[in-house]
């Protein structure tokens, strides 16, 4: 009617969707395009047969028919900087990604996230590698820690509460130093940062000696706080903005005592080392853009990252795996860190997916946290090095060990990677030898015979004791256990092989292969593991190209040779 006012209900805005709601739609539609390509094949059911059955073997001593590669080996030469030129660099480095083969470079965050979920339903494969508490996994691993699945307590224990402060840098087990702390406070960027006089506090640090962080303060003269990321027991973590170039950078404030100084000083050596050698910043290892000295803390100045394997596994393969591409174009560069490290004579000596950073785009990661880490000449003898699930068999026995335990390592992370699952799951070092031979097969006697520690597993015919609670008494006591025979389920092959038949047939061989670089990753004999410039060849990383005649062949694995990263 004229003159009357019509009241509309506004429209409701439409329901943003959340990152992870947004994801998931991306991954049901790459699922169903994948199913729609599924039907088609439905009469090659003979053909998968026939690839299926070149799986490796499920004995218990696997003995996978190993997958013929050239010993040539490409190792891209790479120029010397000295100490003075990468610390004194008035501009930190802003690294964009390696190039790496179009198919095989994460388009998004979707194209990590595993829509098939391969690995979903098999029981047998252990811990979720998302849920892995490094803090209360050194704790466990600590020599006087009491076991309380098998150890009986005389009274009720109150859980202990998850602390978040709990970081040591040159712990076996420890939480990643780039991460953001989720009970951090948020802060919003200070686009220009203010130096803080001394004198306008009479106490910079707390009474443990962390330093007291004040967001927007310029630290070194040049580094604005936007947001403290984590703290623990040595040093507290900041993301900070570098005022001369705009970018962001991580900071290490270590305490303030004689023991961080030296501790931090000697990573810093290990990465100026590592640097040194990469002047063009291909080998995949966390570049050290600066160290000072603030208030009387040291200070380390890391380039900053996305996030790491661990929180990549969270939020893309919780329990699945992430896809099988993105696990190759990592697994490649992993190698050549490892390559590069054997190089300078250095091991790391605690990989694991909380130690390797993933770049923005996802395009490329970074091997950090040189904090145990140690020249192959000084390495000593201990059963604790190494995070306990990532622990090579011959540090848990007293051998002598070399890079191999690295090669290791690296073999249980991209288990994880590719089933989102814990490989080597023991609540202690005893645990972690009855795991690692129900999967691998016994340890044999030639190697138990040069270990300084076997008498605590193994008696004197070589049958190794797991120790165990009796269903009677309730008393801890050692049960010998036999391995010939392995655990139906638990070994290599079939922890990974779990819905095989949901794969596209394509990518049947490529499993394939990639259970082959494992069992090669993963030999009890350290000897027999696969060196990292062997690994680069493993006809796992060869690219499919087509022939004139339509027909699809396999490229030189050197298509994955690295190049330079360019530097904004």
């Amino acid at each position: 009617m004229q003159g009357s006012e019509v009241n509309e209900e506004p429209t409701p805005p439409e329901p943003q969707l959340s990152e992870a709601e947004i994801i998931e739609q991306r991954r049901k539609a790459r699922q169903a395009i994948r199913k729609k390509h599924a039907a088609a094949a439905g009469n090659e059911s003979l053909l998968r047969a026939t690839l299926e059955s070149n799986l490796p073997s499920t004995s218990s001593s696997p003995q996978i028919e190993p997958i013929p590669h050239g010993s040539e080996t490409h190792s891209p030469p790479s120029t010397a900087q000295s100490p003075a030129q990468l610390m004194q660099s008035s501009t930190p480095s802003s690294p964009a990604s390696p190039a790496s083969p179009a198919d095989l470079i994460p388009a998004d965050d979707a194209d990590l996230a595993n829509p098939v979920h391969v690995n979903a339903t098999n029981e047998e494969q252990g811990q979720s590698a998302a849920d892995y508490d490094p803090n209360e996994d050194m704790n466990e691993d600590r020599p006087d820690h009491k076991r309380t699945d098998i150890q009986p307590s005389t009274e009720p224990v109150e859980p202990t509460k998850k602390s978040t402060d709990d970081f040591d840098m040159f712990a076996d087990d420890d939480i990643d130093m780039f991460a953001v702390d989720d009970s951090a406070p948020a802060s919003g960027p200070s686009k220009q940062g203010k130096q803080l006089d001394e004198s306008m506090l009479d106490n910079w640090d707390y009474p443990d000696g962390h330093y007291r962080i004040i967001n927007g303060e310029l630290l070194g003269g040049r580094y604005a706080v936007e947001q403290q990321v984590g703290k623990g027991t040595f040093a507290t973590v900041v993301r900070a903005r570098d005022a001369d170039t705009g970018t962001t950078v991580a900071i290490k404030i270590a305490c303030k005592n004689d023991t961080m100084l030296k501790a931090g000083q000697k990573e810093m050596q290990f990465l100026e080392l590592l640097n040194e050698k990469d002047k063009e910043d291909k080998k995949h290892i966390i570049r050290l853009l600066g160290q000072f000295t603030h208030k009387g803390h040291l200070c380390l100045v890391f380039e900053g990252l996305s996030m790491d394997l661990r929180e990549a596994i969270k939020k893309f393969g919780r329990d699945v795996g992430i896809t099988m591409q993105a696990v190759k174009l990592y697994a490649y560069q992993m190698f050549q860190a490892l390559v590069h490290m054997k190089s300078a004579e250095v091991l790391h000596a605690d990989l694991k997916p909380d130690n390797i950073l993933v770049s923005e785009n996802k395009k490329y990661i970074k091997v950090c946290d040189f904090g145990t880490a140690t020249l192959h000449r000084d390495a000593e003898l201990t059963p604790y090095l190494v995070s306990r699930f990532y622990r090579a068999p011959e540090v848990i026995l007293g051998m002598d060990f070399d890079y191999a335990i690295d090669m290791w390592a690296i073999g249980c992370t991209l288990y994880e990677l590719f089933t989102g699952r814990i490989l080597f799951n023991g609540a202690d070092n005893n645990g972690m030898l009855r795991s690692i031979q129900e999967c691998r097969g016994k340890i044999p006697i030639r190697l138990i015979k040069r270990a300084q520690l076997a008498h605590k597993y193994f008696d004197d015919t070589f049958t190794f004791h797991a120790l165990e609670r009796d269903k009677l008494t309730g008393h801890i006591v050692p049960r010998p256990v036999q391995f010939s025979q392995g655990a139906h389920g638990k070994d290599l092959k079939s922890k990974l092989s779990a819905n095989l038949k949901l794969l596209p047939l394509s990518e049947v061989k490529e499993h394939n292969a990639f259970v082959d670089l494992l069992d090669k990753c993963l030999q009890l004999d350290p000897e027999k593991r696969i060196k990292p410039k062997d690994a680069l060849h493993h006809p796992f990383f060869a690219t499919p190209q087509m022939k004139g005649n339509g027909k699809a062949s396999v490229a030189s694995s050197t298509a994955f040779a690295p190049v330079s990263v360019q530097h904004n």
